[in-house]
Order: C-alpha cells, then sequence, then structure tokens
C-alpha cells in the first residue's frame, strides 16, 4: 500500500528538511492510513482534510516516539485527538436491522 497523503506533507508537519529519513516516513503514513481505515470501518478517502490531518498526526507521533522505551512518558498508540477527528467516519454497527 502506498499512502495517498504525501511525504512532503508529513516533513513540513515534522519541520524535517532532509531526506535520510523518507522511506521510514512513508513506511509511517502508510501505517497511519491502514490505521485510519481499520479504526473507522471505511476506506481511507484521499483529499479529506480531517483524514489527512488524522494520517499526519499518527504518522508524527510513530516517528517522534519510534524508540521502544520511553522515560517518564506514557506512551499511547493514538495522540490526543486523533480518535476525536476521527469518530464522526466510524461506521457505526448496532446489530439493529430495519424491517
Amino acid at each position: 500500500m502506498t499512502s495517498t497523503t504525501p511525504v512532503t506533507l508529513l516533513k513540513l508537519q515534522l519541520n524535517l528538511e532532509h531526506d535520510l529519513d523518507d522511506e521510514l516516513l512513508q513506511h509511517k503514513l502508510d501505517a497511519a492510513e491502514l490505521w485510519i481505515t481499520n479504526y473507522t470501518g471505511s476506506a481511507f478517502a484521499e483529499g479529506n482534510a480531517a483524514l489527512t490531518e488524522a494520517a499526519l498526526q499518527l504518522a508524527s507521533y510513530w516517528y517522534e516516539q519510534r524508540e521502544a522505551v520511553g522515560f517518564d512518558v506514557a506512551l499511547k498508540p493514538a495522540p490526543f485527538g486523533v480518535r476525536e477527528l476521527l469518530d464522526s467516519y466510524k461506521t457505526q454497527v448496532t446489530g439493529h436491522v430495519s424491517e
């Protein structure tokens, strides 16, 4: 899977000016868009500003927190705000079948 969110946009988010980590950044974006697809139950929609922002926040967080250990830091699978951005896009499953 190649993400629809460009690496150049992620580099702006992270304020990176070098190309040393471009492959890693692409991987983080791919993983973020897949996480969003799994979380919402819908395919990642290219050009959707809220989904793109969520992908940038996730990929940035995972890039900056890529070490296995953090000292005095509570590591979370998703940073604050990502779930709130995505909740309105979630496919709701209630088990109710309309007649």
